[in-house]
């Protein structure tokens, strides 16, 4: 999952794109769904004709989820033409698995199915929200989370990030806890207006519904055959590991035993904006072979962000 992907390569990781399998998953699910008010008009839509773009733009401004624009400095602006919020239809997150497929397949070369339809799609994103970050001077959406409620995660029975981690130790967290994944900023947009406006949305929608915890899997290139991620971990390990009751535990481990941990390294701007905020890390790396790329289990309380940086969160 990518669960806190790198915004700059991806803030946390993989795909999403309802083929038409997954549309015939979602039919069957149609009416549960609906009593969470999740795609309540998935099947009722029309294609649009380019023409009209320019209105449902203008009516996007009137979302649900009322989050605020965000302009280039990270900042609110009414006059911002930076516009964050959750996906209302099918159109829409097909926008954001396009995305997807073009940070994760086309510039990271991860190996994802449906390269035809050119979208990153898995069973998840039928129960997740997506948050998207949309450019309303050309109307191209720029940025994306997916999240994962509570309500949802039991309906699918668990979790992304358990895919690649054992988290026992965490399963109490569960019901107040959202899983985020899946997030990528487009080439031209990974600038900090946009992140902080990635931040703000995912922060002011934990507030509306009142989840306290975020977890994720914060994704690390490995094109250097894991010595930048076996380094990171050992700065990790000294400075920012969650405590020993919140750790988690790797079910595919990068052999760190067998890579130079001494490199003198950075973490990825969007993990250090995470540590920065008051994330930890829950334990050693997990090697993703598909995406190529080391997964940390992150978690974010949010009683534990620092009041430096939690304007930015909750702007």
């Amino acid at each position: 999952m990518k669960e806190l992907p790198n915004p700059l390569q991806s803030l946390n990781s993989i795909g999403d794109g309802l083929t038409t399998k997954i549309a015939g998953k979602l039919s069957k699910k149609l009416s549960r769904m609906q009593k969470f008010n999740k795609f309540p008009n998935l099947f009722l839509l029309k294609k649009h004709k380019s023409k009209k773009k320019n209105a449902k733009i203008k009516e996007l401004k009137k979302t649900v989820s009322e989050l605020p624009n965000i302009s280039e400095n990270g900042q609110a602006n009414k006059s911002s033409p930076i516009q964050v919020y959750i996906a209302r239809d099918l159109e829409e997150i097909k926008e954001a698995q396009r995305l997807r497929y073009h940070v994760f397949a086309e510039e990271m070369g991860a190996n994802l199915p449906n390269k035809e339809e050119g979208l990153d799609v898995d069973e998840f994103d039928a129960y997740c929200d997506h948050l998207i970050v949309r450019d309303t001077k050309t109307l191209q959406v720029v940025g994306t989370y997916r999240i994962l409620p509570p309500d949802q995660a039991k309906l699918i029975g668990r979790l992304y990030s358990e895919s690649e981690f054992d988290l026992s130790r965490l399963e109490h967290l569960y019901p107040n806890a959202v899983e985020v994944g899946r997030s990528c900023v487009h080439a031209n947009y990974r600038s900090g207006g946009v992140i902080m406006a990635l931040w703000a949305g995912l922060g002011s929608y934990m507030k509306q519904h009142g989840y306290e915890i975020m977890l994720g899997c914060a994704s690390v290139p490995m094109g250097d055959g894991g010595h930048y991620a076996a380094s990171l971990n050992r700065i990790f390990s000294e400075k920012n590991l969650s405590p020993v009751e919140y750790r988690t535990f790797p079910k595919l481990p990068l052999p760190l035993e067998k890579l130079n941990s001494d490199l003198d390294v950075e973490p990825p701007p969007l993990i250090k904006g995470y540590l920065r905020i008051g994330a930890k890390i829950c334990g050693e790396p997990a090697w993703d072979p598909d995406f190529n790329t080391a997964d940390f289990l992150t978690m974010l309380r949010l009683t534990d962000i620092n009041s430096r940086y939690a304007k930015h969160f909750f702007n």
